[in-house]
């Protein structure tokens, strides 16, 4: 199997969407491996590495036997394997309600318009965000999402802005949700408020309910 027609898999397993418009939703998660970012508060950076070579009619296959409707293709980073776009479109074609998830650092143009596409927009304390690739916002429609995870009061004014400078609430919904273990969810809440900002504050529901196991 080549790069072209398959894909290195770090896990797949059910679990409940902790996050986005599906979250609480039973959901099959394709978690793939590797990134090319290096977010200081990563919370996966377990699947940088190791994994294990898998065809796409394997994925779908096995993706099929948990018999739920919702697939999230997620890592690290799902883009950075080219195999990733045709899973997607593959998903799909299998009547499956898919979710893209992915950084915003690689280029969307050519995924399955039937995806919905999650993207994670870095603010300053990832030590990421020159890797945002804003060409991406135009490219979103009203089935997408924007998401912002913000460490710190500098994380909302960024994000702030980038939300009013793009006019995001106006091309997709738009995600705020604190850095765990970093910013209080009940400051973030409350600045969200304060500036009644039209986003969608949320907290992780699956590490509420498992914490930061894998396979969650």
């Amino acid at each position: 199997m080549t790069s072209r027609d398959s894909l290195r898999i770090n896990e797949i397993f059910l679990s409940l969407q902790g996050e986005s418009r599906s979250s609480g939703w039973p959901t099959v998660f394709v978690r793939l491996t590797g990134c090319p970012l290096r977010c200081r508060w990563c919370d996966t950076a377990y699947a940088f590495h190791d994994g294990e070579r898998l065809s796409v009619d394997e994925i779908v296959r096995r993706v099929a036997d948990y018999d739920v409707r919702h697939v999230t293709v997620t890592g690290g980073e799902p883009l950075a394997q080219p195999a990733c776009l045709p899973l997607l479109s593959r998903l799909a074609d299998g009547g499956f309600l898919v979710s893209l998830e992915t950084s915003g650092a690689m280029d969307i143009a050519e995924v399955d318009e039937r995806v919905i596409q999650v993207m994670d927009l870095k603010p300053p304390s990832s030590g990421e965000t020159t890797r945002n690739r804003y060409a991406n916002l135009e490219r979103l429609t009203a089935r997408d999402q924007v998401k912002f995870v913000i460490g710190d009061r500098g994380d909302y004014l960024w994000s702030r802005d980038i939300l009013n400078q793009y006019r995001l609430a106006d091309r997709c919904e738009v995600l705020f949700s604190p850095v765990a273990g970093e910013l209080e969810p009940r400051r973030l809440a409350e600045w969200v408020l304060e500036d009644r900002l039209p986003v969608r504050f949320q907290i992780q529901l699956h590490k509420l309910l498992w914490g930061d196991r894998p396979g969650h």
